[in-house]
């Protein structure tokens, strides 16, 4: 409790980092990273999964590397601003059973999904099922289960989710924050519905234990089992 009353307590951002960051985030990486950079990679490698995943390394760098010289160096703070600290012991058993709750209904949207025909699949996806070695496997496992949990948790629950709670209170900090974290997976418009729910899910951890580390577990997890399921189908 103590944690979670020091995480929050106070804030030293302003609306000039937020709209930065969300430049950063909705402008700067689709047109410079996403876009252009993605082409460039891919006329280099000729494959989906190597320019994706090198994609994905770019746009983990510059989001962590934004929010470091947005809004932690400028006002001389630490990477506990942003919930990078420890947790009670005591919370593993919440993060099993949110995992675990979050496959459930993600399979369960899904499967409802594509009874609707509302289906997009992304490159590295189609990559996976096409070309599945060991080593596309491990590739497409750890751009998911390691990297993207941990620059999207910094950003999107430890920037994001903290301005918007402080600024606004815990309902509004989780709903709008989870939006934004929703949108930023557009075009996969079949998972849509998991990303907001599971983005939902994050800020509630961080909003519980003070600390973006279970949101980065589940996170992790959950991506990981994503990726093996998708090599197995």
């Amino acid at each position: 409790m103590m944690m979670k009353k020091e995480a929050f307590k106070t804030m030293s951002w302003s609306w000039k980092e937020l709209l930065l960051l969300l430049l950063v985030a909705f402008v700067v990486v689709p047109i410079f990273i996403e876009t252009q950079l993605h082409a460039l990679l891919f006329s280099r490698f000729q494959d989906s999964l190597y320019a994706g995943t090198s994609t994905g390394l770019a746009m983990a760098i510059v989001f962590t590397l934004a929010v470091y010289f947005l809004a932690i160096k400028p006002h001389r703070l630490g990477w506990k601003e942003v919930g990078i600290r420890a947790f009670s012991r005591g919370y593993w058993t919440r993060i099993v059973m949110w995992t675990l709750a979050l496959i459930v209904a993600s399979g369960v949207i899904l499967t409802v999904m594509d009874l609707l025909n509302i289906s997009w699949e992304n490159a590295k996806t189609k990559s996976i099922k096409t070309d599945m070695t060991w080593v596309t496997f491990l590739i497409g496992f750890v751009s998911s289960a390691v990297v993207s949990p941990v620059y999207e948790e910094i950003f999107y629950r430890g920037f994001l989710y903290k301005w918007m709670r402080i600024n606004w209170g815990v309902s509004a900090g989780i709903l709008i924050s989870s939006a934004i974290f929703t949108a930023a997976h557009i075009p996969t418009y079949n998972t849509l519905p998991v990303n907001f729910i599971t983005g939902a899910v994050f800020a509630w951890t961080y909003e519980k234990t003070g600390s973006i580390f279970p949101a980065m577990i589940i996170h992790g997890t959950f991506n990981g089992v994503a990726v093996i399921l998708t090599a197995l189908a």
